[in-house]
């Protein structure tokens, strides 16, 4: 997973310029009046381009070490999710952002129950976006995953090479890195079509559940944590 290491103290926040960091007027309130830093604490800066520093909280920060170059973890792991309703599309941002994905695919199926027009769905992918940005600074992440609008999912997978997930699927692995979780009645017959699919076991499982069960798996897979039975 593409982290700080152990050891890195105070916050991390994201800065468009290592050399010369701004804070956001946001990420200014949030460090100075809701965690109450003063200057000289210790925080981390990192460009979101897996390139990070230490620092000491100012306005602006003042670096104190040398920049960190990471490398990018491989496979890329996408997750897509057909979009469901309430707020339940920010907590999956939040948790596939937590558990390390790399991109995230709004999605449109058959079934969807949610249908947003496109001043709702520009609006959303922003909002969706800066949840993701402050969940990869909570994490101490040093990228931000990229989510992409909302697209018809035979489309999207036909782009992406996404594989859907389904009971009569196979077993994960990293072979199959692009999953795309569908709504809660199912996939349509006609999207499973010439489809690939992947089993994520046998309880049917709400599409937050899903989503986090397909990236923990292959964030797993991907640290090496778990066998990978694959060919």
């Amino acid at each position: 997973m593409a982290t700080l290491p152990d050891g890195t103290n105070g916050p991390h926040v994201f800065v468009e310029d290592l050399d010369q960091p701004r804070l956001s007027p946001h990420d200014l309130h949030h460090l100075k009046r809701v965690l109450r830093l003063r200057p000289g604490n210790p925080i981390t800066i990192c460009d979101g381009a897996y390139r990070w520093r230490s620092a000491t909280f100012d306005n602006p920060p003042v670096a104190t070490g040398d920049i960190v170059e990471v490398s990018p973890p491989l496979p890329r792991i996408t997750i897509g999710f057909v979009v469901p309703k309430g707020d339940r599309p920010s907590w999956i941002v939040q948790k596939l952002t937590e558990l390390g994905v790399d991109e995230i695919h709004l999605l449109r199926s058959q079934r969807s129950v949610v249908k947003w027009n496109s001043d709702q769905a520009d609006k959303q992918l922003k909002r969706l976006e800066r949840i993701a940005r402050e969940a990869a600074m909570q994490s101490r992440q040093v990228r931000v995953p990229t989510i992409k609008p909302v697209t018809e999912v035979r489309q999207a997978a036909k782009d992406s090479g996404a594989s859907l997930t389904h009971r009569n699927g196979t077993r994960p692995s990293l072979n199959q890195n692009i999953l795309y979780i569908g709504p809660e009645g199912g996939w349509d017959d006609s999207e499973l079509v010439d489809m690939p699919t992947v089993n994520l076991g046998s309880s049917v499982l709400r599409a937050e559940t899903a989503a986090v069960t397909a990236a923990a798996a292959l964030s797993l897979l991907r640290e090496d944590l778990l066998d990978n039975h694959s060919p």
